[in-house]
């Protein structure tokens, strides 16, 4: 499949993403990820890796649109909610009330 990241033309092929990332470790996930075979990288690793450019030249949108068109899992970000449940800190912090009083 052709496409286009960071201005430059790939033909991506699904079996040679998967061959490139054979024996690549994972990075922390802190936004976009992709699940390649067993395995969730994040999307920018794996734009770096199959397009050999400085993951600073492309988005993770490129790179995921890519994979997608590919007919590989993509997840979006981890979403910081607010509306998340306290930690055990905040609760008990609320439990104790006000400090200096």
């Amino acid at each position: 499949m052709r496409c286009v990241i960071a201005r430059f033309p790939f033909d991506l092929i699904k079996s040679e993403v998967q061959q490139s990332m054979k024996g690549v470790r994972p990075e922390p996930i802190t936004g976009e990820s992709v699940i390649i075979g067993r395995r969730h990288y994040p999307v920018k690793q794996v734009g770096e890796i199959i397009t050999r450019q400085d993951r600073r030249d492309f988005s993770a949108g490129e790179v995921t649109r890519a994979l997608s068109r590919l007919g590989f899992t993509c997840r979006p970000a981890p979403s910081q909610d607010s509306d998340a449940a306290p930690t055990a800190l905040e609760t008990a912090s609320a439990l104790l009330g006000p400090a200096g009083g």
